[in-house]
């Protein structure tokens, strides 16, 4: 039996958002399907979706990529898919027509002018549709099967989240063998991620770099693994050939995360190689400078340094947040990116809150 009315995907992170646009959706007296996140949605596109209402800034998969992997799909390719959006910016709208965005609603939204974008783009899909050769109608889902199928498909959906979040604990693993290491930074590598996400999200990377930031960020140490316990744990000064030592953590980081085809994880080996290098070019293991050094190893520089300094370590008490903040500021242009160091010093409110909820002692300032 076919559909007598449209189905429309709702696709938003916000379940206060989703449940709006559903009640608004459904007055218009269409049928709504919802997805949390962008793995949900291309599961469900499914189930004979004619519409897809997209939501830009998502965990894992951004707006911008569903769009892409539904263009992607063949039985997908002709669904219409309205942004909704509050990015004006004209490079935002440019990267999502290459997407394969059809159109674009503002927040907050305006009922009428979705109604009026949503009628055009249906009408538009029922001709298609009309079109299509017998293989296409056949392939339709019936109704009496729907409920069978999005049992299935949440199945599937649950079964790419666990995926997903295996990988995100099998490095977690792997950062804290390095904390177990060094049990003076407890915390330290839960808050380094933190706090390079907040930078990321104010530099204006898209939220599927933000995200990858978030979990890459504290692997920045994971070398200190190879670092003889003996230097790594000493109580005072490191001698000359102790800090050859030590200074090569970065480079045996590198090498532990070397050749992995996850974005995550060649992120996490930027940011190991690179995140004690210097803006002047006076910092190691490579000696690089400015923009030669990968943003995200400039952005963990600064949160490295801060979180280092505010905390008790053996060889000395933890510094006052004022001072760490004058440390910083004399040292941007120099150790520091101007960019990332003014961004972290606008954030210092946002930074300290993170640092006094994931500490497990107090830190100075605190």
């Amino acid at each position: 039996m076919e559909r007598s009315t449209h189905r429309i995907l709702i696709v938003d992170d916000d379940e206060r958002v989703r449940r709006a646009h559903v009640r608004l959706i459904q007055s218009l007296g269409y049928e709504t399907e919802v997805a949390a996140d962008g793995i949900e949605a291309l599961a469900k596109l499914r189930l004979d979706i004619d519409l897809v209402l997209l939501d830009v800034e998502m965990p894992h998969i951004d707006g911008f990529e569903v769009a892409r992997r539904i263009r992607d799909e063949p039985a997908s390719r002709h669904v219409p898919i309205v942004m909704i959006t509050g990015r004006t910016a004209r490079e935002d709208h440019l990267r999502a027509i290459e997407a394969g965005v059809n159109d674009f609603v503002s927040k907050p939204v305006d009922p009428t002018e979705l109604e009026l974008r949503m009628r055009w783009h249906l009408e538009l899909k029922t001709a298609h549709d009309a079109l299509k050769s017998e293989e296409s109608v056949l392939a339709r889902r019936v109704e009496s099967r729907t409920t069978a199928l999005r049992l299935a498909l949440e199945e599937m959906t649950e079964a790419r989240r666990a995926t997903y979040e295996a990988h995100l604990d099998t490095i977690r693993k792997l950062t804290l063998a390095a904390e177990y290491k060094d049990k003076d930074t407890a915390g330290h590598i839960e808050r380094i991620g933190m706090y390079s996400a907040v930078i990321a999200r104010a530099l204006g990377l898209p939220p599927q770099e933000v995200e990858l930031i978030r979990y890459a960020a504290p692997m920045h140490d994971v070398g200190k693994l190879g670092i003889p316990d003996a230097v790594l744990l000493k109580p005072g000064s490191l001698s000359d050939e102790e800090w050859i030592v030590m200074r090569s953590h970065t480079a045996i980081g590198a090498h532990i995360l070397r050749g992995s085809p996850s974005d995550l994880i060649q992120m996490g080996e930027k940011i190991c190689l690179t995140h004690h290098e210097k803006w002047d070019g006076g910092g190691y293991p490579n000696g690089i400078s400015g923009e030669d050094i990968a943003l995200e190893g400039r952005i963990c520089a600064v949160v490295d340094v801060f979180d280092a300094l505010t905390m008790d370590r053996p060889y000395r008490p933890a510094l006052e947040h004022a001072t760490v903040y004058g440390m910083i500021e004399e040292d941007i242009g120099s150790h520091f990116d101007p960019l990332v160091a003014e961004a972290f010093m606008d954030l210092r409110d946002e930074i300290e809150a993170i640092q006094r909820t994931h500490t497990r002692r107090p830190a100075a300032g605190a």
